[in-house]
């Protein structure tokens, strides 16, 4: 057996200026993947290396210097911000490193470590229970925002659903890093969409100095952000109530939807494998590489690459835990007899992260996926 071969993870920053050394550079992990008999292979881009553990470390970093640049300098804000998790956790952070105040507007899907974090750095929450007919709770925290600006004259909403702010950090960061790391190797790139400035900024960079490069859009069944009908969607983080203000036409070279389900059988299926644990929209990033692994839609030889903008660890109560889904009424084990076939040989050895399996009633054996007894 070889050494553990990832980069072991960096202190929590103390100062805004180790947090900038520490930002991005986040590493690829490469996999060989064989899929109904094809091999293919993928990077996945780890964010969760990250100083704060996701791609909204840099969204936030963006956010907050355009807010500081419209006041003095030395100004100290009370930023407020609409969040579903990670995002406020990075804002959380930052705030506290710059002196600034920070509310975050928070819903019931917000997982409980991300919560923790968001006390443990200082932040106020605010959390908003009035759902959507769909089940969705955007429009309550948009509206709850609406109240604090005008409840408090000093509030700054660094707005990430319209912010140019938000796809500029991935325009001039993400992007160009993609392409340092992999070259002119990279024939296409996964990222799942939420507000849609990750996807819109590295698209864009991708249309500017690798045209060839294709750029998939992953957005969640039931979610408006690609312009798709809303319904019922319980991946955080993964889609949004309304269409992206970002990810227009010309920088989508193709879209793909997919179910809660999908993206949590190709979550469990690369823990089951490898021990790494993705996060939700990770898990649909690479569920939908999956997809076009099996219809034959990979280029030979070409270099794809999976956004993964978290881990699992914080959904090992949700995603990886076979009462939560079940209450949610996400049943995988059709999309794990579809992928019984998958294997994943990562190049480097990973730790495991408990349980792996993940536990429950959908658990991986050698040669299928079967729901175990209760």
């Amino acid at each position: 057996m070889t050494a553990w071969e990832l980069p072991s993870r960096r202190s929590l920053p103390a100062t805004w200026p180790e947090f900038t050394a520490a930002l991005g550079d986040t590493p690829l992990l490469r996999l060989r993947v064989r899929v109904t008999g094809r091999q293919a292979e993928v990077c996945l881009k780890l964010e969760d290396y990250n100083p704060f553990g996701s791609v909204k470390d840099r969204t936030a970093a963006g956010l907050l210097i355009a807010a500081e640049a419209e006041h003095p300098p030395g100004s100290r804000l009370h930023i407020v911000e609409s969040t579903s998790g990670n995002l406020g956790v990075a804002l959380a952070a930052l705030c506290r490193l710059r002196g600034h105040r920070f509310t975050a507007v928070v819903d019931p899907r917000t997982s409980t470590e991300n919560l923790a974090r968001l006390k443990e750095f200082g932040a106020r929450t605010d959390l908003v229970t009035e759902a959507d007919e769909h089940g969705g709770y955007l429009e309550a925290r948009l509206k709850r925002v609406t109240r604090h600006l005008s409840e408090s004259p000093d509030a700054v909403w660094t707005n990430q659903y319209g912010n140019p702010a938000n796809p500029l950090a991935h325009f001039a960061g993400s992007g160009p890093e993609l392409v340092r790391q992999n070259g002119s190797r990279l024939a296409g790139v996964f990222v799942a969409v939420s507000t849609g400035g990750t996807f819109a900024g590295i698209a864009r960079y991708l249309r500017k100095v690798s045209p060839g490069t294709r750029v998939v859009a992953v957005d969640s069944v039931g979610s408006a952000a690609l312009g798709g009908p809303l319904g019922p969607r319980l991946i955080p983080g993964l889609g949004a109530s309304r269409p992206s203000a970002f990810a227009a036409c010309e920088f989508v070279n193709e879209r793909e939807w997919l179910s809660d389900a999908e993206a949590v059988a190709a979550g469990h299926t690369l823990a089951a494998q490898t021990g790494l644990v993705l996060g939700g929209s990770a898990s649909a990033a690479l569920a939908a590489f999956l997809r076009h692994a099996a219809r034959g839609s990979l280029a030979d030889g070409g270099q794809y690459l999976c956004l993964c903008a978290d881990d699992g660890r914080k959904y090992l109560d949700t995603l990886y835990d076979d009462r939560w889904l079940d209450q949610a009424g996400i049943d995988p084990s059709e999309h794990f007899d579809r992928l019984s076939g998958t294997r994943f040989e990562p190049s480097v050895r990973l730790p495991r992260l408990k349980p792996t399996p993940p536990p429950g009633r959908f658990r991986c054996t050698d040669s299928s996926f079967s729901k175990s007894a209760r």
